[in-house]
């Protein structure tokens, strides 16, 4: 697993990939939460990143499967997954060498915008005055959303060998995940009966929950049981070429 990690890391660096989807999320949210007037963080009157990470999992939704539509669906392409398989590898080790690489690099790009954190803490008044524990929560609550999100960008890119199929798919599947249960529970047969179980099954549900500071242990297992699925669901996927 770590020399596909290595493999995988060493590849978004060595070209423009990983530089530019830190250049191009850190832009977006620089944009929306500093100049744009009506999410900017300076209209307020009160210290909070709450428009950056409200921001942050539309961004998300399309950056990510960006990052992993080549996983797989570039080896397929070029013909060389059945070479990586030939290597003294498990399916698991590949999955997951390829899930964490994937996963480090989204990490990475979030880390600069502690940046963002400490200008605030210092535009504060008075100086420092901004809820600490809301932001860790957020910053936790991002981490496990890109958790999902990568792991959905993996599991659509072994499924096909066209990169711009399996980027289409997750970004769709990365939408229906994070929104569709909450406009669903607005139907109106289910709206006062089954809308808050509705709600429970969507990962905004549980992003914004954690987002408020409040660390339950059920929306981490959310989202660690959403990702095991897709890592599983990928292992599935490239098990068929057994069959």
């Amino acid at each position: 697993m770590k020399s596909v990690f290595i493999k995988e890391l060493v590849q978004y660096f060595s070209g423009v990939t990983g530089y530019m989807v830190m250049v191009i999320f850190l832009l977006i949210l620089g944009l929306f939460s500093w100049v744009f007037s009506g999410t900017s963080i300076l209209d307020y009157n009160h210290a909070s990143l709450g428009q950056m990470f409200a921001i942050a999992p539309m961004v998300f939704m399309f950056l990510i499967p960006a990052i992993t539509m080549q996983s797989f669906a570039d080896e397929k392409q070029k013909g060389t997954l059945e070479f990586l398989t030939t290597k003294p590898l498990t399916d698991f080790q590949i999955v997951g060498g390829k899930y964490l690489a994937c996963l480090t690099l989204v990490i990475i790009a979030i880390l600069p915008t502690l940046v963002y954190y400490y200008s605030v803490v210092q535009l504060g008044s008075p100086k420092g005055n901004i809820d600490d524990g809301a932001v860790i929560g957020s910053y936790i609550g991002l981490i496990c959303l890109s958790a999902v999100f990568v792991s959905i960008g993996v599991f659509m890119s072994s499924l096909t060998d066209n990169p711009i199929v399996a980027f289409i798919l997750a970004t769709f599947l990365c939408f229906f995940f994070y929104w569709a249960f909450d406009l669903f529970s607005d139907l109106p047969f289910l709206f006062g009966k089954l809308d808050d179980a509705v709600k429970y099954m969507g990962i905004e549900y549980h992003y914004d929950n954690i987002s408020r500071g409040r660390i339950d242990t059920r929306d981490v297992i959310y989202f660690i049981s959403l990702t095991c699925v897709f890592i599983w669901l990928t292992l599935v996927s490239l098990d068929r070429r057994k069959w």
